[in-house]
């Protein structure tokens, strides 16, 4: 039996620290946000790695899922491979052979909760933009790519495809950068 740790943060900016986990012999990490399980290429290995007997420990339910329907499916994935999953913070754990009633109504209601908080949040960023935009004094998102570096490049007669490879950044990024000049 592996105990394994699976840690998330939505952002590169944010720290993966506060989420202690305990003693574990593996760690999968990510830095990415947790609106779709599916757009999770860590969560998605760790799923693939862990083995009938193992246990996945993740600090919090908002951690693992910002929805119902992926808490529960990840869960249920989990479980269906013999894996057990506890949530440090919530102090839960759901073993597969547990996979009965209660538990999941238990697991859905805490998921519910914590997707509604989610929602909040978004609702109450959203009327922070709107007031701050009636003010003036919104600024928006700060740029994350080097426009004059793309146009630089392109002028250097590099190709979309080179420019995104050289940066880092989607063709798409690319293309959009050049039609806003």
């Amino acid at each position: 039996m592996a105990v394994v740790g699976y840690r998330r943060v939505s952002t590169i900016d944010q720290s993966l620290e506060r989420q202690d986990l305990g003693e574990v012999e593996k760690v999968f990490e990510e830095k990415v946000s947790g609106a779709s399980a599916s757009d999770r290429p860590v969560l998605q290995e760790m799923i693939g790695w862990v083995r009938q007997g193992d246990l996945v420990v993740v600090h919090s339910i908002d951690r693992l899922a910002r929805n119902l329907q992926d808490l529960l499916s990840i869960v249920t994935t989990l479980n269906n491979k013999g894996v057990s999953i506890r949530f440090i913070k919530d102090n839960l754990t759901f073993p597969p052979e547990g996979n009965d009633g209660a538990a999941k109504l238990y697991l859905s209601i805490l998921g519910a909760v914590a997707e509604f908080e989610r929602a909040i949040i978004r609702q109450r960023q959203a009327e922070g933009i709107a007031k701050a935009k009636a003010a003036g004094v919104y600024k928006g998102r700060k740029a994350t790519i080097d426009k004059d570096r793309i146009y630089a490049l392109r002028e250097e007669g590099y190709s979309t495809y080179k420019i995104a490879e050289m940066m880092g950044i989607s063709r798409m990024s690319v293309h959009r950068a050049l039609n806003t000049k």
